[in-house]
């Protein structure tokens, strides 16, 4: 009997890119194969990016309007607005290639009844296009937090959710302004197979305007890696929990979230694989809060650009 085609919604959460937006959108709609719709959520942007929504000519693309409620909140509005029995998700500054739907359709097809389907991506910057170091097995990931030690295996605009995964899992954390998707990834690899293709197919874009780090303000919210923890969970998962948390910390910390940063330190000290990161959270976090932003800025760009030769 023949498969049923997968319905695929793709979803963007927009706020102030418009400088962005319309190649973002004109990349859904030059693939090869086109989804059934594109739900951006409009989340108060303060800009003309509705507005280059709006001149798009294609009856594919559905402009939903609410109050800033931020980016996780965003996304829950699109999956509760789109049909699709797969959730597509897509960044309002990253692009697809002419054929990432296609691929994610064929690995529904292949791999049944995975929690997420995913593919390699480039790293956009401002000295060129680069691939990104991910796994090179087309597939199911053998073990999701294990594998994801050392390389990415799922960014928000390389992926594509079923439906169901929401329903059995929830939405994302909203309040939570950073690391969202690694929250994310968490309660859907507890629970569900991962997909993976080596296929560069998705730009990630380090270069585009309001990055959501960059205007970092107190997150308020019910949610936190600290909930996630779970002293008998495998080493390796409470390892990526640990990863994620210290990661967040270390953007906390250099916006003077010091107390937040704290916890983290006092919460995640167990961790083995991510002491260079531990450490780095606690001299960063003992510095005055002037300092933090401008030297992990400058750690980041030398780190940045010992990654792009290889070393």
């Amino acid at each position: 009997m023949e498969t049923p085609t997968p319905t695929i919604s793709v979803i963007i959460p927009l706020y102030n890119k418009e400088r962005e937006i319309g190649a973002t959108l004109r990349s859904v709609l030059a693939q090869t194969r086109l989804p059934q719709e594109i739900i951006v959520v409009n989340d108060g942007s303060t800009d003309r990016s509705a507005e280059i929504v709006r001149s798009i000519p294609s009856p594919l693309v559905r402009l939903v309007d609410q109050p800033n409620a931020g980016e996780c909140a965003a996304r829950n509005r699109a999956v509760a607005e789109a049909t699709g029995d797969y959730i597509a998700l897509l960044d309002a500054d990253d692009e697809w290639q002419p054929g990432f739907l296609a691929e994610i359709e064929a690995m529904i097809r292949e791999f049944p009844g995975c929690g997420v389907y995913c593919t390699a991506f480039n790293i956009v910057s401002h000295d060129g296009r680069f691939p990104a170091r991910t796994p090179r097995r087309r597939g199911v990931v053998e073990n999701f937090f294990r594998d994801s030690a050392h390389c990415y295996i799922a960014i928000p605009s390389a992926s594509c959710i079923p439906r169901r995964v929401f329903d059995a899992v929830g939405g994302f954390p909203e309040g939570m302004k950073i690391a969202g998707d690694l929250y994310m990834w968490i309660k859907i690899a507890r629970r569900f197979p991962v997909c993976f293709s080596p296929e560069p197919l998705a730009d990630y874009s380090r270069v585009a305007s309001n990055r959501s780090a960059a205007t970092y303000t107190p997150e308020r919210t019910a949610y936190s890696f600290e909930e996630l923890y779970d002293p008998t969970a495998p080493e390796e998962e409470r390892e990526f929990i640990a990863r994620a948390a210290l990661g967040k910390a270390l953007i906390l910390s250099a916006k003077g979230g010091t107390e937040e940063a704290a916890r983290a330190i006092r919460t995640f000290s167990y961790t083995k694989t991510y002491r260079r990161t531990l450490r780095k959270v606690r001299v960063l976090n003992a510095l005055p809060v002037r300092w933090r932003a401008p030297l992990i800025g400058a750690y980041n760009a030398l780190a940045w650009r010992i990654a792009r030769k290889g070393l």
